[in-house]
C-alpha cells in the first residue's frame, strides 16, 4: 500500500533528537525514561511497550524472555500513547514506514547525535556503524557509535535494526530474541543481509 493510501493520522511532530555532530564520543548507560504513560501493544515479536513523558515519547521495548522493563508500571494511556501504538501495529501490518512522533530519549549528546543519524535511515534501507560515524563528523567512533546505538531507549522509532557491519553481516541487537529479531524486522523491510555463519537462519517473514 502506498502512503498515499494511507487513512490521515492526527499530526505530531516528526521525531527531532536533535542534531550534534561534536563533542567528545561518550556514551553512557541509558537512564530509566520518565514514565507517565505506558502503553503495550501486541506484535508478531511479542508484546511491544511505550512509555512516554506526557509530551514525548522517551522508550520503547520489545519484550526479552517474557518481561518487558515497565511490566510492574500500570497501563495509563493518553493520545500520544494511543498514537504511537497506532503507528507501531500499523508498521506492522505493513501500512506505515515512517514514524512521525515527538521523541525524547534521556541519552548524552553524543548519543542524540548518534540517533538523529539513524533516524534519517528509511524503510527497506541500511546503513553501517562507519557511515553513521561519518555522518556525524566522527569517522574515527565507529565503536562509541556501536556502543550508542546499542543502547538505543526507541527501537523500531529509532531503526537500529537498520544497522549492519561493513561486510552487510547481521550484528547484535538488544531486544526482543537479539539476532532473531533483528533478522525478522530486516526480512519484513526486505533488507538483505549475511546470517552469522555461528547460527541457524530463521525462515525470512514479510511485513
Amino acid at each position: 500500500m502506498s502512503t498515499a493510501e494511507l487513512p490521515p493520522f492526527p499530526e505530531f511532530p516528526s521525531a527531532d533528537l536533535g542534531r550534534v555532530a561534536s563533542g567528545a564520543a561518550r556514551t553512557r548507560p541509558p537512564r530509566a525514561p520518565e514514565v507517565r504513560h505506558r502503553g503495550v501493544l501486541e506484535s508478531p515479536l511479542g508484546r511491544v511497550e511505550v512509555v512516554s513523558n506526557g509530551r514525548a515519547i522517551t522508550g520503547v521495548a520489545i519484550e526479552t524472555a517474557g518481561r518487558l522493563p515497565h511490566d510492574g508500571h500500570p497501563v495509563s494511556r493518553s493520545d500520544l500513547i494511543d498514537e504511537a501504538v497506532a503507528q507501531i501495529e500499523a508498521y506492522f501490518a505493513g501500512t506505515r514506514r515512517r514514524f512521525e512522533l515527538p521523541v525524547r530519549p534521556a541519552v548524552s549528546d553524543f548519543q542524540r547525535s548518534v540517533l538523529d543519524a539513524l533516524a534519517d535511515v528509511e524503510w527497506g534501507r541500511h546503513t553501517t556503524y562507519g557511515a553513521l560515524a561519518e555522518a556525524i563528523g566522527r569517522p574515527a567512533a565507529c565503536r562509541a557509535v556501536g556502543r550508542a546505538i546499542g543502547q538505543n531507549p526507541v527501537p523500531l522509532l529509532v531503526p537500529c535494526h537498520r544497522v549492519l557491519s561493513s561486510t552487510g553481516s547481521l550484528t547484535g541487537y538488544s531486544q526482543g530474541d537479539g539476532d532473531v529479531t533483528k533478522a525478522w524486522l530486516l526480512d519484513g523491510e526486505g533488507i538483505a543481509f549475511r546470517w552469522p555463519p555461528t547460527r541457524r537462519r530463521p525462515a525470512p517473514v514479510s511485513l
